[in-house]
């Protein structure tokens, strides 16, 4: 009992320290931090919570701890601000995952990141079909940037008064070189006529040249490659 009031205390003021040091700093919601940013935040957890469970520790030392690590903070942030180059040292670099409708694979590769998870981005975006992207950038803060093709922008059809087709979610048949043989089941679809589609279509004849290729009723069969962009253009894009 005679802790329990030195550690109530020590806690409302390391929630109220920690809130006001990131009001300073000025960072954004957990969803749009940084690298950084993110472990910056779980040392400044452990700190506090080593700290209150420290019998030795008071809040002259919980606050001495916060302010110093601030400091360190600010001091980075500073840094990033005026030497440009410090930032893709601290701060990461976004990569370029589909460059003009091509997906890149030596970037998916990078950022440790397969065909699904760019799928999952792509629907939070409201894009269920991998054809309508132009450009997907992943971000810094792991977010995706998306540039739809053309043909996929606005206006709508219903704004201009267009008659109204049925949509389809479209279905992946073929990822990193490999068929998906749930997803050809569900369709209907057998191993023979997918690789018809490959030859009549798109003149090409192994499946493992193909990195992606997703199906959607009463359309061709939308297929994307192996690709790879010089070094050079890439650096123009980001």
């Amino acid at each position: 009992m005679d802790n329990m009031w030195p550690m109530f205390y020590e806690t409302i003021f390391g929630i109220f320290a920690l809130y006001v040091l990131t009001r300073v700093l000025g960072k954004t919601q957990i969803s749009q931090l940084t690298a950084f940013d993110f472990i910056a935040a779980i040392v400044l957890g452990e700190l506090v919570g080593n700290a209150l469970f420290d019998k030795k520790t008071g809040l002259l030392d919980i606050g001495f701890v916060i302010l110093l690590w601030g400091v360190i903070l600010y001091s980075i942030e500073m840094v990033t601000q005026k030497f440009k180059r410090s930032r893709f040292l601290l701060e990461g670099k976004p990569a370029i995952l589909i460059h003009e409708g091509n997906l890149v694979y030596e970037e998916l590769r990078k950022n440790k990141m397969d065909l699904n998870e760019v799928l999952q981005l792509l629907r939070m975006k409201d894009i269920f079909s991998l054809q309508e992207v132009y450009y997907a950038i992943l971000e810094t803060n792991g977010e995706l940037s998306v540039l739809r093709k053309a043909e996929y922008e606005s206006p709508t059809k219903q704004d201009l008064q267009l008659p109204l087709q049925q949509t389809f979610v479209a279905t992946p048949v073929i990822m990193d070189g490999e068929i998906i043989y749930d997803n050809l089941k569900e369709i209907d679809m057998t191993e023979e006529q997918l690789q018809r589609s490959l030859d009549q279509q798109h003149q090409i004849g192994k499946i493992k040249d193909v990195f992606y290729a997703e199906f959607v009723p009463g359309q061709p069969l939308f297929l994307l490659p192996y690709h790879k962009i010089k070094h050079k253009d890439y650096m123009k894009k980001v």
